[in-house]
């Protein structure tokens, strides 16, 4: 399992994208930005990299000649892409503690860096996985419609989100007002956004393990 982690992190990344999470991450430091553009950079950069790497060295022939099982292979691919997102939102969170020190008094217009903001970025990944991660393993070599389809649900829902926040006023008030001080509340997004992740990855996870077994790899 490790093995095959440090395989894929060796093989498939260029360290220029282990690099990217702390030059995108720093565009929190714009004070007023739209910051789910942020964590989006993850499957506009890093996955299109990444898959294109693995299927140029023809990774999934490779892999499939090591003394591995199957399931094994999904779980350290899983657990790469779960690392490589963890790391974009968690530098940028760091990132945000320096913006709302530095610009305590901005008006946002857009979702504020604080606490449950990234709480719902941490839905948009899950939602991004549990589309991506079920529809790449059907073959676990193309990822075309796969990448369509979790990029198109995650950016419907942050777009959906979003818009929320500008009309609603009490969804405001939580992400951008009262509620953004709210040390408690903004823990509790934060943690049920987490939660969510953690639940639509390991099912994401087991339907993919289902498909994969069924794969043919010649």
């Amino acid at each position: 399992m490790y093995n095959l982690m440090m395989k894929d992190f060796k093989l498939g990344l260029n360290p220029l994208i282990l690099v990217l999470p702390f030059v995108m991450g720093a565009l929190v430091l714009i004070p007023g930005w739209i910051y789910f553009i942020i964590p989006q950079y993850f499957f506009w950069i890093t996955m299109p990299n990444m898959l294109w790497s693995f299927k140029v060295q023809n990774d999934l022939i490779f892999t499939s000649l090591m003394p591995v099982a199957r399931k094994d292979m999904v779980k350290a691919r899983v657990s790469v892409i779960v690392i490589l997102e963890i790391l974009h939102i968690v530098v940028a969170m760091i990132y945000s503690i320096i913006t709302v020190h530095l610009f305590p008094n901005v008006t946002y217009y857009f979702f504020a860096p604080f606490m449950g903001f990234w709480g719902l970025c941490f839905v948009m990944l899950a939602i991004f996985n549990m589309f991506f991660i079920p529809m790449y393993y059907k073959t676990a070599e193309k990822s075309g419609k796969a990448m369509l389809a979790s990029i198109g649900a995650a950016l419907l829902f942050s777009v959906a989100v979003q818009w929320l926040g500008i009309q609603s006023p009490i969804v405001s008030d939580i992400f951008n007002g009262s509620g953004a001080h709210n040390t408690t509340l903004q823990i509790s997004i934060l943690i049920t956004g987490i939660a969510i992740f953690i639940a639509f990855t390991m099912i994401a996870y087991r339907i993919a393990v289902k498909r994969f077994l069924k794969v043919e790899i010649i």
